[in-house]
């Protein structure tokens, strides 16, 4: 068998198990010019590591990060393009993306929208015309940090107060993970100069939450116009608090509701939090079963059986798939523009049962008990501050009130009858 071309700066070494590992190693001498590229292992798959004919696989990415560094250490100015410059905030950012951090922490809902805001960042011009994104990390101070969050929120048709806070949160993560990967690459007085830029203070919009008459309003006109889809995920969200892009990706089964295991439960699981809530559906009473959720359960009883997951979108050719999330929003938005529900959203719902958690007195505790949430504070940012929640802790107040005066007349007349009794004693010693 002919021995198969490596890489440069791939060796190959072989394995206890009897197969061959390949490493990549960068030369000594480079490392003594300041080359930060770590060593890596391959694996012990040739193609994977190497390509067809070593031209290719994981060697051929980090050579060509190794590329970009060797060209900017010879003072060579490169083009923007597919390849970023070796230690620019072009750079940063794609290293970002590709880091363990990035791939746990950001969902892939999220992640666009990251994106969007690193090539708002990037795109910044300086005074002499040059982009954010070509310049050194370490070149970005604190006064640079600041001066981006100014030029970002100004915004061509007004100030987008909102944007510049994603640039803060975003940019002074991506410098620390980076920053961890990289340190000679960063300025070692100031290795994140995103940590304490000031921001603008803004009003931020409550998120619009529906109740339950809208929900079921919803829901069952959506079953009577042939759309039982929107209308499961609709109750879904209101009843079980399951975020709308965990119900589109097929996280809730036909064997999570009424599974064999769980015959009267319903799991829920949030990707977000990584966390699996039980949802009981009825109880066993010595006056006969309690059914929690009946008005759900009929709504479900009207959704079709396409595949494991619970909401499919029927295709052309009888087979089914996800729905995309934006397809499901422009559905859900049209349905609800003609049921003169306009307030209506997956979203809208999910907020709405939340508020409902608080609105019906529970504890923190209990409320996340049925939302997954791991904190109180994740917790609370989602209950809207209702007229009937005001009313309830008003109620209570009043109660307080009245309970601390009856207490205190108590408390009163028990005096003035001791007062009296000593009175009178003295009067008869007298």
């Amino acid at each position: 068998m002919l021995k198969r071309p490596l890489p440069r700066f791939v060796i190959a070494k072989p394995l206890a198990s009897g197969t061959t590992g390949f490493y990549f190693t960068i030369a000594t001498r480079y490392r003594r010019l300041g080359c930060a590229i770590p060593n890596e292992p391959l694996g012990s798959d040739y193609v994977e590591a190497c390509g067809e004919n070593g031209d290719g696989g994981k060697a051929a990415a980090l050579n060509a990060l190794f590329d970009e560094w060797n060209t900017t250490r010879k003072g060579v100015t490169m083009d923007r393009g597919t390849l970023c410059r070796f230690g620019s905030v072009d750079w940063l950012f794609r290293e970002y993306l590709r880091s363990q951090a990035c791939r746990e922490r950001v969902s892939d809902r999220s992640r666009p929208d990251y994106e969007r805001i690193m090539r708002l960042v990037c795109g910044v011009l300086t005074k002499n015309g040059t982009a954010v994104g070509s310049l050194a990390v370490r070149s970005i101070t604190p006064r640079a940090a600041d001066k981006i969050y100014s030029r970002i929120i100004e915004g061509p048709r007004g100030q987008r107060l909102r944007q510049g806070e994603k640039v803060i949160t975003i940019c002074t993560r991506a410098w620390r993970v980076v920053h961890r990967l990289y340190p000679d690459q960063f300025d070692r007085a100031v290795p994140n100069p995103w940590q304490g830029v000031t921001k603008k203070r803004r009003t931020k919009k409550t998120k619009a939450a529906v109740n339950r008459e809208a929900v079921y309003s919803f829901a069952a006109q959506a079953v009577a116009a042939g759309h039982p889809e929107p209308a499961a995920a609709a109750v879904i969200c209101f009843e079980w608090l399951q975020r709308p892009e965990n119900v589109l990706a097929g996280c809730v089964t036909w064997p999570d509701y009424r599974g064999r295991t769980h015959p009267s439960m319903v799991r829920i699981f949030h990707h977000k939090t990584d966390a699996v809530v039980w949802h009981p559906l009825e109880e066993a009473t010595q006056d006969g079963v309690i059914q929690f959720y009946p008005e759900a359960e009929a709504i479900l009883a009207n959704l079709p059986r396409r595949g494991v997951p619970m909401i499919l979108k029927p295709k052309r050719d009888g087979t089914s798939e996800p729905f995309k999330p934006n397809h499901m929003a422009k559905l859900v938005r049209k349905l609800a523009d003609r049921f003169g529900l306009p307030a209506l959203t997956l979203d809208a719902c999910r907020h709405g049962g939340m508020t409902e958690l608080e609105e019906a007195e529970l504890t923190t505790g209990q409320g996340r008990a049925l939302s997954g949430h791991r904190t109180d504070r994740a917790y609370e940012g989602y209950a809207k501050r209702t007229r009937e929640r005001a009313l309830a802790a008003t109620r209570k107040r009043r109660a307080h009130v009245l309970a601390n005066e009856i207490s205190t007349d108590v408390q009163n007349d028990t005096r003035r009858g001791v007062q009296n009794d000593a009175g009178g004693t003295d009067a008869a010693i007298a």
